[in-house]
C-alpha cells in the first residue's frame, strides 16, 4: 500500500520537469588585456540545470574548480573574467566559448561567442613626413596606424590640438590627411593618432611648412619729370621664403653706376636725361615663384635749338631758306614769326595758296621770290610741354640788278679716310663779289657741332663718319662743294698737307661758240697726290 503510494508521487514529480534551455545566449566581446569581461548565459529547466562552460571544445576552469582561478562562474550561469589574460605565459583567453545547461532531462548548448583580446601595437607601419607647399597648393599628410585589432581608427592633431574636420578644405580618408587650397594659417606640426579600444598611439612629428609666392604690397608707379629732377620708383613685396628683389630697365640690367636702390628696394635715379626714359621693371623671386611689375619713366626736356636760322643777304626775287631746328622731350613744336607780324607759321600748317613762305617738318622757313618788303627780322620759337626757347635771323634784301656772278669755290673739301682721333683739315677757298659767306653743313643738315666745323679743323670721333657740305653765298647766289669724311680705328701715320693734290694751271679757252666751249689745263706738279677727276663749274646771267 504504500509502495503504491510512493510510485504515484514520483510520477507526478518528473511530469513537471523539463529538460533545460538556453534562454539568453552569449555574445562575442573583443576586451582589452588585464580588464574584467562577462559572458552571459542563461539557462531554464526542471530541475534548474547546471551549467558548464567549454572554450574551443575543452572545458572551462573556474573558481568552483579552483578557487585561485579569474574565472567565475555566477548563479545565472554567466562566465565573469576578473582580468583578461593574453600571453605566452599563461593560456590565454581568448577563442571560441558555448555554455551547456544540463539536468536529468537532458542538456542545451548555446550558440558560439568569440572572445577576442583587442590590441594595439606601438610602431606606426607609416609615419607622416615633413610636407611643403606653397599658399594655395593642396597639401596631404600620409599616415599608416599601427596594427591593431580592432583596426584603429585615425584622427590628426595640430599644435598639439585635435584637427578641426569639420572644415570643408579638410579631409581624412584611409590615414590620408588633404587640406585644399592651404593658407598660412595651416602651417604647423601635425600628429597621427591612431585609437581602439586598447587606447591611443600618436606618431612622429610631421611640419607642414605653407610657403608664399612672392607678391606685391606696392608696385612702383609710372611717372613723368623734367630733366635733371630725381625720381623714385617704389617696390614692396612679400613672400615666404622672402624674395629678392632687382630691377631692370628696358628688359636689360640696369647700367652701373647709374642708379641707386635703397634698402627697401626703392629705386632711385638723379638728375634724369631723355636717355633714362624707358620702362623700369621690379623682378621679385623666391623658389615658389617669380613676379614682376613695370613701371614707365617719361623725362620732359625743354627746347634746345641744334640748328639756329643765320643772318642772310639775298637779291630780290630769289628764294632764301633759314634752317632751324630744335631737340627736346616731347619733340618741340616749330613756329616763325615775322617781327611786326601777328600772323603764325607753324611746321604742320599745309601750304597756303599764293603763300611765298613755308614751314618745313624740320623747322625750315623757306621764302620764294624775296620781295625788298620781306627784309626784317625773323622769329624761329620752339615749344613744348617742358618750355620754349626763341632765336631770330636778319634778313636783308639787295636789288637785283647786279652783274655779278654767284659765288665759287675754287677749292673745296676733299674726300678723306683717316683714323679716330686725327686731326682732319676741311679747306674751303671762295671768291665772289661781294665776298660770299661761308657755312658747313654735315649730311645736308647744320652739324651739331658747329665750333668744330668753323674752324675747318677738328678731332673726328666714329660718328663723325659723313658728307660735309662747303655752301658759299651771297646776294648773287650761291655755290657748295661736297666731301666725304671716313674714320676708322687704325695705326695711321699724321695727316700731311703735301698728300692734297696741288692745283691746275690756270684753264685756257678756246673754240667758243653759243653752245659750247673747249678748256684745257695742265695738272698741278707732280708734289703731293694725284688728282682723280676735275669739277668744272659755269653760271648764266639772265637779264630778265
Amino acid at each position: 500500500m504504500s509502495a503504491l503510494f510512493f510510485n504515484s508521487r514520483w510520477s507526478r514529480l518528473r511530469q513537471e520537469d523539463f529538460p533545460p534551455r538556453i534562454v539568453e545566449h552569449p555574445s562575442d566581446l573583443i576586451v582589452s588585456k588585464g580588464e574584467p569581461a562577462t559572458l552571459n548565459c542563461k539557462a531554464e529547466g526542471r530541475p534548474f540545470p547546471t551549467v558548464e562552460w567549454y572554450k574551443d571544445g575543452e572545458r572551462v576552469e573556474t573558481d568552483r574548480d579552483n578557487p585561485r582561478s579569474h574565472r567565475m562562474l555566477l548563479p545565472s550561469g554567466s562566465l565573469f573574467f576578473l582580468r583578461i589574460v593574453h600571453g605566452r605565459r599563461s593560456k590565454p583567453d581568448d577563442g571560441s566559448y558555448v555554455c551547456v545547461a544540463r539536468n536529468y532531462l537532458g542538456q542545451a548548448v548555446s550558440h558560439n561567442a568569440s572572445l577576442e583580446v583587442a590590441i594595439l601595437r606601438d610602431d606606426f607601419r607609416q609615419n607622416p613626413v615633413d610636407v611643403m607647399v606653397a599658399v594655395g597648393e593642396p597639401a596631404v599628410l600620409e599616415c599608416q596606424p599601427p596594427r591593431g585589432h580592432p583596426e584603429p581608427t585615425i584622427s590628426w592633431r595640430k599644435d598639439g590640438s585635435n584637427l578641426d574636420d569639420r572644415d570643408e578644405r579638410i579631409t581624412i580618408r584611409s590615414g590620408k590627411l588633404m587640406i585644399t587650397n592651404t593658407r598660412k594659417s595651416d602651417a604647423g606640426k601635425y600628429i597621427c593618432v591612431g585609437t581602439n579600444m586598447v587606447g591611443e598611439r600618436e606618431s612622429e612629428i610631421a611640419e607642414l611648412t605653407v610657403l608664399e609666392r612672392p607678391t606685391f604690397v606696392k608696385r612702383p608707379s609710372s611717372v613723368v619729370v623734367l630733366a635733371d629732377e630725381s625720381v623714385e620708383f617704389h617696390c614692396v613685396v612679400q613672400g615666404d621664403p622672402v624674395p629678392t628683389v632687382r630691377w631692370r630697365k628696358d628688359d636689360s640690367d640696369l647700367p652701373k653706376g647709374r642708379f641707386e636702390i635703397l634698402e627697401d628696394h626703392t629705386l632711385i635715379v638723379r638728375q634724369v636725361t631723355s636717355s633714362d626714359e624707358g620702362s623700369y621693371t621690379c623682378v621679385v623671386e623666391n623658389m615658389v615663384g617669380k613676379s614682376e611689375a613695370s613701371a614707365t619713366l617719361s623725362v620732359h626736356v625743354p627746347p634746345a635749338f641744334a640748328i639756329r636760322p643765320r643772318n642772310q643777304v639775298v637779291a630780290v626775287g630769289r628764294t632764301v631758306t633759314f634752317q632751324c631746328e630744335a631737340t627736346g622731350n616731347p619733340q618741340p613744336a616749330i613756329f616763325w614769326q615775322r617781327e611786326g607780324s601777328e600772323s603764325l607759321l607753324f611746321s604742320y600748317q599745309p601750304p597756303q595758296p599764293f603763300s611765298r613762305l613755308s614751314v618745313s617738318q624740320m623747322g625750315s622757313l623757306t621764302i620764294t621770290d624775296v620781295q625788298r618788303t620781306d627784309g626784317g627780322f625773323y622769329s624761329c620759337q620752339a615749344l613744348n610741354i617742358a618750355g620754349s626757347v626763341i632765336t631770330k635771323a636778319l634778313l636783308e634784301v639787295t636789288d637785283s640788278g647786279s652783274d655779278h656772278p654767284p659765288p665759287v669755290i675754287r677749292q673745296g673739301p676733299i674726300n678723306q679716310t683717316v683714323p679716330v682721333d686725327s686731326t682732319v683739315v676741311l679747306g674751303c677757298q671762295t671768291s665772289g663779289t661781294p665776298p660770299p659767306t661761308v657755312h658747313w653743313k654735315k649730311d645736308g643738315t647744320e652739324p651739331s657741332r658747329p665750333a668744330h666745323i668753323c674752324s675747318c679743323t677738328f678731332s673726328p670721333q666714329l660718328g663723325d663718319t659723313g658728307s660735309y657740305t662747303c655752301v658759299a653765298s651771297s646776294p648773287n647766289g650761291e655755290a657748295s662743294w661736297t666731301a666725304y669724311l671716313q674714320k676708322t680705328i687704325m695705326f695711321s701715320k699724321e695727316f700731311y698737307p703735301n698728300l692734297i693734290p696741288s692745283a691746275p694751271s690756270k684753264p685756257e679757252v678756246t673754240d667758243v661758240s653759243r653752245t659750247s666751249v673747249t678748256l684745257s689745263w695742265k695738272s698741278g706738279a707732280t708734289a703731293g697726290a694725284s688728282a682723280t677727276s676735275y669739277i668744272i663749274e659755269a653760271f648764266r646771267w639772265d637779264k630778265s
